[in-house]
């Protein structure tokens, strides 16, 4: 059964201070299956005060007692899985086998960032006279504020969380009212592992309110956010108002390349497996197709052949591939892109409209000759489509790659390792990746150029951003 679920305050859940809840639908089957506590101020201000005592508890922690109790969080949710698998693929959608898959790389992730606990090194720099020490140390910022979406309930959460707390930071989550229970359940893995009251808190609401009330509250010393790159301007500025870090991961519309040389059958195949994982909701998902004009014709037929073998329906389906989109809105954007493609030239190959008429489903769409001016070629689509256009020399598709504000992440397929350097080299992205997806592992950089934010959310780089780097010199008498 789906849960309700609660706010988490020092330690301890409870129901929001003014009583209010907000429903959360099924997408597959557009029910309310279930409540989420709706935080107020009174909520938050609880929320704050547990962040600002259990980081002066935690900070206190040895790195490596914070990291036996990260070990055993990971251990837990990693045996929790099948119960939260379910709870994930009835609020989200997504098939069951790939939300057990983000709930087991989640224990991964946790992992990865307990190790680093251990290795947040300072160093000692010679110094120029006798008897002067001059050491780098690193410490904790502070109390974090976290904003993370619903596409991803565990995996941009444990990200934000787990880095926190490695550096020694407590956390106050602003979860996603849509995908509440799994984010939830995540964080329950923590608390049983032993991480003290008040380091973790987690609360739901109106994000504006909440964003608005926790960037420039005097405890709050960080903020993370995964999300739109509007919204992610916005809080932006409200933290640069009060000079608080700022890691931010925000939108993309990442092409992918098929040069003349490429393995076009290994192309379509891995292309059209990303492109519809999630029903494209991912922010490095392929969303401009760019293939050589030898192989356009080629690569439609093989493309459009896999969208339609795309079996899409309720994620417990063990047969369902790929399940719906988050809510109505999503399926409206969705009919505005394609119209538009059309109006302007484009051709749709499949797809192009809802499936069925309960649920958010949208068909697998491939669309050809699809205009530069098309809104699909200039705004990130986040949806099942595929626009792909034809191109003949190396400087102008690395022009059209480049053209757009965002710099997330960038794909390409060729056999010559000229064209791998000279593409690596010229691709204007945070990320980067050659005939195959190689993307967010938990040991590797995770994070954009451009409008698509700065900072990382992977590799060693990740755990920097809860940092601070303290100088400190000494004459020894």
């Amino acid at each position: 059964m789906y849960p309700n679920t609660d706010l988490l305050i020092d330690g301890a859940w409870s129901k929001a201070a003014g009583g209010k809840t907000i429903p959360v639908l099924n997408p597959a089957t557009e029910e309310v299956i279930g409540q989420v506590a709706h935080a107020e101020k009174a909520d938050l201000d609880r929320a704050l005060a547990a962040a600002d005592k259990g980081f002066k508890q935690w900070r206190k922690v040895s790195p490596f007692d914070r990291y036996k109790i990260m070990r055993k969080a990971a251990d837990i949710l990693r045996s929790r899985v099948d119960v939260i698998g379910p709870i994930m693929t009835a609020e989200q959608g997504k098939p069951l086998i790939e939300a057990k898959g983000e709930t087991l790389a989640g224990a991964d992730i946790i992992d990865w960032f307990a190790e680093e606990a251990r290795r947040a090194y300072g160093r000692v720099v010679p110094a120029r006279a006798e008897g002067v020490y001059q050491l780098v140390v690193k410490e904790p910022v502070g109390p974090v504020a976290a904003f993370t979406p619903w596409n991803f309930p565990i995996n941009q959460v444990v990200r934000k969380t787990s880095a926190a707390l490695a550096a020694g930071c407590s956390i106050i989550v602003k979860g996603p009212e849509e995908t509440p229970a799994s984010c939830a359940a995540l964080l329950q893995a923590f608390v049983d592992a032993g991480v003290p009251a008040g380091v973790i808190n987690l609360v739901y609401g109106v994000p504006s309110e909440i964003s608005e009330y926790l960037i420039p509250h005097p405890i709050i010393k960080k903020v993370t956010f995964t999300g739109s790159t509007p919204v992610g301007k916005h809080l932006a500025m409200l933290a640069g108002q009060h000079m608080k870090r700022v890691t931010m991961e925000l939108g993309g519309h990442a092409p992918a390349i098929v040069f003349e040389d490429a393995d076009v059958e290994s192309a379509i195949k891995l292309l059209s497996a990303n492109k519809f994982r999630n029903a494209g909701q991912v922010c490095v998902s392929p969303t401009r197709f760019l293939v050589h004009e030898k192989h356009y014709a080629r690569f439609v037929d093989g493309f459009t052949e896999a969208a339609k073998a795309v079996k899409v329906g309720d994620g417990l389906d063990p047969e369902t591939r790929m399940g719906p989109l988050a809510n109505d809105r999503r399926l409206q954007a969705m009919d505005a892109f394609v119209g538009d493609a059309v109006a302007k030239g484009a051709k749709v190959r499949t797809g192009g409209k809802r499936q069925g008429n309960k649920g958010y489903f949208y068909e697998p769409t491939v669309l050809t000759d699809v205009p530069m001016s098309a809104r699909i070629m200039n705004e990130e689509p986040f949806g099942p489509l595929a626009p792909i256009a034809s191109f003949r020399d190396f400087d102008a598709v690395v022009e059209e790659a480049n053209r757009l504000p965002w710099g997330l992440a960038a794909y390409a397929y060729t056999k010559s390792a000229k064209t791998a350097a000279a593409i690596g080299a010229a691709f204007e992205s945070g990320m980067v990746s050659i005939n195959h997806h190689g993307l967010a592992l938990p040991e590797v950089p995770f994070g954009g150029v451009k409008d698509s934010g700065y900072g990382s959310e992977g590799g060693s780089e990740a755990i920097e951003a809860y940092l601070n780097t303290k100088f400190i010199t000494q004459l020894g008498v």
